[in-house]
């Protein structure tokens, strides 16, 4: 499995251009130049940058050059501060990972597919060129096993478009169960040397998304220390949700520490050296309502694996949204962190 040169230390700029007001005021205030002038000081090699399509697109699907600038901006920022950056598609026409059951149709709707493929080949024309800075990530988070295969064929699509005006951008693709580690090993073969393979972790839920009004089953006023005996993380799994359980099904886990995190990373790890190209995570974190021993526990654990098996990654997310690392909650234990990144 290579490593991804320039992309192995990252925080996530969630909340800015995705999954938060769309409108100028927002843009301009949430995070600023200064913020990419922190995360280089900070020693990270890259930021990941969710955008989502009405950052550049209209309802009816008539482009907005001011969305478009805002990620030139992003992309002078990281110039200026030595930073490489993944511009990831948060959310598309037709599909948004928060709202499966509703996105269903952009699986089987040509016209919705064919939106984001010409979205993506737009952003390779006005990008491509940045090639040692920028990577695309074709789109966050599929949730549903049934789409398993059409994504394989809409992503094969959108490759293929980019490549016909952009040949040098690596490319991100993630897979199935909201781009969990199990879910890489279904994507298909590469089409070039300069695809990644992707996956978010959040392992265990029961702990990073403790009290989650977003979580499903989730109790909210449930709290749990990390780590615990993994009997304990077990039953609350099985007990809350059906599929907090799969995490812990996999051979070779012994606790809720190293051996459950290389568990759970194995389908994707071999995946990746069967091809031989690089393996990220893009998203992981834990909530401002875990205690902040624990957190940094966490992080060192996760951090672990993540540098034995040589896996870039960017950790969920820089301010706000419940995970923010500059918020109050982070203080007292944020020194300790940054150099776990």
């Amino acid at each position: 499995m290579r490593i991804w040169e320039g992309f192995q230390h990252g925080i996530n700029f969630g909340g800015w251009l995705s999954q938060g007001e769309h409108s100028d005021k927002h843009y301009e205030t949430f995070l600023t130049e200064t913020d990419f002038a922190v995360a280089a000081r900070w020693g990270l090699d890259h930021v990941r940058i969710p955008v989502d399509y009405e950052l550049v697109e209209t309802e009816g699907g008539i482009q907005k050059e001011s969305g478009f600038q805002w990620i030139a901006q992003c992309i002078t920022w990281c110039r200026k501060y030595g930073l490489h950056m993944i511009l990831d598609l948060h959310k598309t026409a037709g599909y948004t990972f928060d709202d499966p059951i509703h996105s269903d149709e952009f699986f089987t709707n040509p016209a919705l597919q064919a939106r984001f493929i010409s979205l993506w080949q737009e952003f390779a024309k006005r990008y491509g060129k940045d090639h040692d800075v920028v990577a695309f990530e074709l789109l966050n988070e599929i949730v549903n096993a049934e789409s398993a295969e059409s994504w394989n064929r809409i992503a094969a699509n959108a490759v293929a478009a980019i490549r016909s005006v952009a040949q040098k951008n690596y490319i991100l693709i993630g897979g199935i169960h909201h781009n969990g580690a199990d879910g890489v090993p279904l994507l298909d073969a590469p089409a070039d040397s300069r695809i990644v393979y992707n996956f978010h972790c959040y392992e265990p839920i029961v702990f990073t998304h403790q009290t989650a009004s977003w979580a499903k089953g989730m109790p909210r006023n449930f709290h749990i220390k990390y780590p615990d005996d993994l009997a304990a993380y077990r039953r609350h799994s099985a007990a809350f949700n059906k599929q907090y359980i799969k995490a812990f099904l996999h051979e070779g886990i012994q606790d809720v520490e190293a051996s459950f995190f290389e568990a759970n990373f194995a389908p994707a790890i071999a995946a990746a050296e069967k091809y031989d190209i690089p393996l990220y995570c893009g998203e992981y974190g834990v909530i401002d309502q875990a205690d902040t021993e624990s957190t940094l526990h966490w992080y060192r654990t996760i951090t672990s694996v993540f540098d034995k098996y040589h896996i870039g990654r960017a950790a969920w997310t820089y301010k706000g949204m419940d995970f923010g690392l500059t918020d109050p909650h982070m203080n007292p234990i944020l020194p300790q962190v940054l150099p776990l990144l």
